[in-house]
C-alpha cells in the first residue's frame, strides 16, 4: 500500500456548467438574482426586459447581454457570470 502523505494536493475539482435546458428546475420562473441582473444588463444594451423568462431562458439572456455589454464570463478583471442555478 502506498503512502500518500507527502502526495502534492490536487486542486478541487470544478463542476462542470449544465446547458440551462438540462435544468431540472429550469422551466421555473427566474430568480430575483437573475431579474434584476438582467435588467441592469438591458438598460445598459438598450434592450426590453421581459419579466416572464424561466429561469433557462433569463440564464441564457443574460449569457448573450453579457457579451454585448463587455460583462462577459471572460471580462479581463474578472466580473461576474450569469446567475446559473
Amino acid at each position: 500500500m502506498s503512502d500518500n502523505r507527502n502526495a502534492a494536493p490536487q486542486a478541487p475539482k470544478q463542476n462542470p456548467e449544465k446547458d440551462p435546458e438540462d435544468w431540472p428546475t429550469g422551466d421555473e420562473p427566474m430568480t430575483g438574482p437573475q431579474r434584476s441582473y438582467l435588467k441592469t444588463l438591458c438598460q445598459e444594451a438598450n434592450e426590453s426586459f421581459d419579466d416572464n423568462l424561466t429561469k433557462a431562458e433569463a440564464s441564457k439572456r443574460i449569457d448573450e447581454l453579457q457579451e454585448r455589454t463587455g460583462r462577459g464570463k471572460n471580462r479581463q478583471a474578472g466580473g461576474s457570470s450569469s446567475s446559473r442555478q
